[in-house]
């Protein structure tokens, strides 16, 4: 039996399907599960995953939540497995001891995560470096991948 990961890749809202798609490969391969919080900017239905050519997608271990309140009402995640992403985080994941369940949480692609989460997490986000002020974003889907590999490395020493 494959081994289990001990952390969680969380999308809230995510809006483009290649992404969600991408990121769920690398769920498949390290035994990550995903959580999706709506709502989504596509049709996740069978049918849709199908003609998709997500073949993996049946091996993917989901959850979905319908909002942000449902997913922590239900994971009741502690404070400290909170690890929250984005551009305008000062701490770099670099800098993060990431814990057992950690929960890496990642916003929509061009709204990012909710104001109201930084109010209430400052301390919990954290960023990938961009070096060069010629790029706006990194592509959501590589950026999950990379803090990922870095979880699972940091968990697994």
């Amino acid at each position: 039996m494959p081994k289990k990961t001990n952390f969680k890749i969380v999308l809230v809202a995510p809006e483009i399907p290649g992404n969600t798609g991408s990121i769920g490969r690398t769920c498949v391969a390290l035994n990550i599960p995903l959580i999706l919080i709506k709502p989504y900017g596509f049709d996740l239905s069978e049918k849709a995953v199908r003609r998709a050519g997500l073949d993996y997608w049946k091996f993917l271990d989901l959850t979905e939540y319908d909002c942000i309140d449902q997913f922590m009402a239900s994971e009741k995640p502690a404070k400290e497995q909170l690890c929250f992403f984005s551009k305008n985080a000062e701490k770099t994941y670099f800098e993060a001891n990431f814990v057992q369940n950690s929960f890496l949480i990642f916003g929509s692609e061009t709204k990012g995560l909710p104001s109201e989460l930084f109010g209430s997490y400052p301390e919990r986000f954290l960023s990938v470096p961009m070096l060069s002020d010629k790029v706006r974003s990194l592509n959501l889907s590589n950026v999950a991948t990379a803090v990922a590999y870095e979880t699972y490395r940091q968990l697994s020493l």
